[in-house]
């Protein structure tokens, strides 16, 4: 039996998307890519992969606060 894990499947989508020239982008090509993304955030964010990348996320924004001061 054969799974595809959608998030995985969606980064995947994301790189192909991103990797494509920027002159050769509609606006509808960059709000699909926009609520992909979303999406994809949406279904990694419950994971310890999420949840590590908002620990990294949370003490960067914490130093660049404290480095502003």
């Amino acid at each position: 039996m054969l799974t595809i894990n959608v998030a995985f499947l969606l980064v995947i989508v994301v790189v192909w998307r991103l990797r494509r020239r920027t002159e050769a982008r509609s606006r509808f090509d960059e709000k699909m890519t926009a609520v992909i993304v979303l999406a994809l955030g949406v279904l990694i964010a419950p994971t310890r992969v999420g949840q590590g990348i908002l620990n990294v996320l949370g003490q960067l924004a914490s130093g660049v606060t404290h480095a502003g001061r």
